[in-house]
């Protein structure tokens, strides 16, 4: 097989990579990315594409597979820069997909997607998916999702897939995960348990976390498998707020959703951090993830479990690991996150 992968060079991408490697099927990839790596693969290969403007006919001629991961979360202070990607750039990637007849096309949605549901219980692949409203990232996933299912009625015969995982950790992810969603203002060497004095106790403050190795072996089972549709991709246990007090070693306080969203929307608005406050209503605001069809007809296993994901990536960011890549690269953010800051925290992509 011949695999393309877009958007390589992330946090996800870089998993897929690895995973999609070690499959014996898979004799090349072709790894695209906005900027191009230093850092290297097996069977890879990597070419440089902007999927809001670039040409990608060429690049996907005589692929088996597309997996498509490309996706901004900053800037968030410029919504049409991301949709530019996020949207059209989706919309560009599948109709290139369409006209060189893939074999599959793998997308990566995210359990953002799905409408507002239950914390007491999972659901299924079947759950209503029109997103939260007030983030953006759930809205542009939603259209991005929308794209998919016009796509797959004109192309009846493309195998489409796509993936909603929980939140995805790994430990050398962190250096990029820390620009994408904290900023330059966090103290890194603080970020450890014990030194973690509270955690918010917020009603429906539970979400689900998932390795990104993990997620990795899901593309690449979605790739090399005979199967369609959605799949929910997340691990054990729920991360709640007194699960996340034993982990970090910290007590949960009762907080107000809306004291929590009030908190977060100020300090997005005087940059001191680039996450606005519609994560807060997603991580509120999304059900929780039943994984049955993932685990029976893709035959997938998470490894890891969601709390020992979430300490490696808080011990990746404690030591500034990442990977030599430009999203990941531990000097990202420039000496002394200088760039970051000059980015506005959060106007501009560093």
């Amino acid at each position: 097989m011949r695999v393309v992968v877009v958007g390589a060079s992330g946090n996800v991408g870089t998993s897929v990579l690895e995973a999609l490697a070690r499959a014996p099927e898979v004799e090349s990839l072709l790894a695209i990315a906005r900027r191009r790596p230093r850092a290297q693969f097996a069977k890879a290969e990597w070419a440089a594409a902007d999927v809001s403007r670039d040409e990608l006919r060429p690049l996907f001629r005589g692929a088996d597979a597309v997996v498509h991961l490309a996706w901004l979360i900053q800037p968030s202070r410029d919504p049409a820069t991301q949709r530019a990607t996020n949207v059209e750039g989706s919309d560009r990637v599948f109709r290139a997909a369409g006209e060189e007849r893939v074999g599959a096309l793998v997308f990566a949605s995210s359990v953002g997607v799905y409408s507002p549901g239950p914390k007491d219980r999972m659901v299924d692949e079947t759950w209503p998916t029109d997103g939260i409203p007030s983030s953006l990232y759930s809205v542009h996933k939603v259209a991005a999702e929308r794209l998919l299912d016009r796509f797959e009625r004109e192309h009846p015969g493309i195998r489409v897939v796509r993936l909603r995982p929980g939140l995805t950790f790994k430990r050398e992810a962190a250096s990029g995960i820390r620009r994408l969603f904290a900023g330059p203002f966090l103290p890194s060497p603080l970020v450890r348990p014990g030194l973690v004095p509270v955690v918010p106790d917020t009603p429906r403050l539970r979400f689900q976390g998932v390795h990104s190795l993990d997620v990795g072996e899901a593309y690449r089972l979605a790739v090399t498998r005979d199967v369609r549709g959605a799949f929910n991709v997340a691990a054990e246990p729920v991360l709640d707020p007194a699960t996340l007090g034993r982990l970090l070693g910290a007590r949960p306080v009762q907080v107000p959703a809306r004291v929590l969203r009030r908190a977060a929307d100020l300090s997005w608005r005087a940059r001191l951090q680039p996450t606005p406050a519609g994560w807060v209503d997603l991580a509120l605001g999304v059900p929780l993830l039943d994984t049955t069809r993932a685990r029976a007809e893709l035959g997938w296993t998470p490894r890891h479990d969601a709390g020992a994901a979430l300490l490696e990536l808080l011990d990746g960011i404690r030591c500034s690991a990442g990977i030599d890549t430009p999203p990941l690269a531990p000097d990202g953010g420039g000496p002394g996150r200088l760039r970051e800051l000059l980015s506005g925290v959060g106007s501009r992509s560093t």
